[in-house]
């Protein structure tokens, strides 16, 4: 059986993306770990850099946003979070930071990624399209928060949620990256955060500041009635 042929695009690393100079033929030990330590440098103000940026862009929306949370929260709101992937991980992330506050007074928040039961069942017996919008049919209402945490900005199954979330008299957040994708223009979203990068990694790093910040803008607020 013949076999296709692999140019030289198929051959390289994927390490050739993020370290490119891995796979260089280097045979001093002490000049890799120049530029490894160099990379590291170099990403890190990147990342620094990207961080400072998106919350001095997204102050004014971080208060609002806040400030529309908070009155929720007083009224005896719920917060609900979800996201796919890595973002899932930081839609639980963000959701026990409410639930489980450093400081400060909880604040009732959960993740809609955090059941696999749940996911699993909803992705195998309606489609994974919908494994969010029926966990806020069943358990959110007018007065919730939906907040949707994405890289991308336009996942199918994050649309429908935030559309039934929207249908629901929820307010809406999504976070995203690159140009905010379908979150910036949807009117389903009421505050879309984006961070302005190319890089998954670095849009993820950002992502979670600006949820912290959010988190404390709220609580720099009050939540009581």
């Amino acid at each position: 059986m013949n076999q296709k042929q692999a140019g030289p695009e198929t051959d390289a690393e994927p390490t050739n993306f993020l370290y490119p100079f891995i796979d260089a033929q280097e045979d001093d030990a002490g000049s890799l770990l120049v530029d490894l330590a160099a990379s590291a440098r170099a990403k890190a103000a990147e990342s620094a850099a990207l961080r400072r940026s998106t919350l001095e862009s997204n102050a004014e929306l971080v208060a609002t946003a806040a400030a529309h949370m908070a009155d929720r929260f007083a009224a005896g709101g719920r917060l609900f979070t979800f996201g796919n992937g890595g973002s899932s991980t930081d839609a639980t992330t963000l959701a026990s930071l409410f639930a489980r506050p450093p400081l400060g007074r909880p604040l009732p928040a959960w993740s809609l990624t955090a059941d696999q039961a749940i996911l699993t069942a909803l992705g195998n017996d309606v489609g994974f399209e919908l494994v969010f919008a029926r966990q806020l049919i069943a358990r959110a209402g007018a007065g919730d928060i939906a907040v949707a945490m994405s890289t991308s900005g336009s996942s199918p199954d994050l649309m429908v949620a935030l559309r039934e979330a929207r249908r629901r008299g929820m307010y809406t957040i999504g976070f995203a990256g690159y140009d905010g994708g379908t979150f910036a223009s949807s009117p389903d979203v009421d505050a879309c955060f984006i961070v302005r990068s190319q890089s998954v990694h670095r849009i993820q790093e950002a992502q979670a500041l600006l949820g912290y910040q959010l988190w404390a803008a709220v609580h720099e607020r009050g939540t009581d009635n």
